[in-house]
């Protein structure tokens, strides 16, 4: 089943002769549950095109329909619900709140929703990442493969159809980046949560459904590997 669309996705920066196309009428479709990796070298486009799919950048053109919603014909105020609500977003360098210990960085999304985290599913997240033990912990308190797993938590707690990784593996060694790419492959395999990551790691790439390379702001490669 379809859970995400993009039609004719386009992102220009600048206007004239100094314009820059980061993003050229991309169009493709994911369905719930897939796990893709998104490759490709810097400069071409990919995390411009996470942005976007994630409503926290707005496109010069093109759509992207999420459920069946067209998140850019909503007010500002619309798309900052379907973000909390729908959209899990895990950063290459974690974006923790310093003076915010590790549950309350992870039930800031529900505490700026107006909601209050469920003990068993707040339980269930903070075993899920390997965090119980540091919930008291501020971030400078935590390792960056711990501060990783916070901000994967924080982007689980909603329980968001769609996760979207930026280079989620890239600040960290081998064996701890393994196990982050782990408990994300928990999250899409178990949980059914649909999972797009971006990675310049080849072996991480490897372990997705569906690679799409993306160079000069078009897709250049969309294949199924499994």
């Amino acid at each position: 089943m379809e859970i995400l669309r993009v039609e004719n996705l386009t992102k220009q920066y600048g206007e004239g002769e100094t314009s820059v196309t980061a993003l050229d009428h991309v169009s493709f479709s994911i369905n719930r549950g897939e796990f893709i990796a998104i490759i490709g070298p810097s400069g071409s486009g990919k995390s411009t095109l996470m942005h976007l799919l994630g409503g926290v950048d707005r496109p010069t053109d093109g759509k992207v329909i999420i459920s069946g919603t067209d998140i850019y014909g909503l007010s500002e105020s619309q798309l900052a619900i379907v973000r909390r609500r729908n959209i899990g977003l895990i950063y290459q360098f974690y974006n923790l709140i310093p003076v915010l210990n590790v549950e309350e960085n992870i039930t800031l999304p529900l505490l700026l929703d107006g909601r209050k985290a469920d003990p068993e599913r707040l339980n269930q997240v903070i075993e899920t990442t390997g965090l119980a033990g540091r919930i008291g912990h501020l971030p400078n308190q935590l390792s960056g493969g711990q501060q990783q797993r916070v901000s994967i938590g924080r982007a689980l707690i909603t329980e968001p159809a769609i996760i979207l990784a930026d280079e989620p593996t890239g600040n960290l060694d081998s064996h701890m980046g393994r196990e982050i790419l782990e408990t994300l492959k928990y999250s899409n395999r178990q949980l059914g949560q649909t999972l797009i990551m971006i990675t310049h790691d080849e072996n991480v790439a490897m372990q997705a459904d569906r690679i799409m390379a993306v160079e000069d702001g078009h897709i250049i490669r969309d294949e199924v590997i499994r």
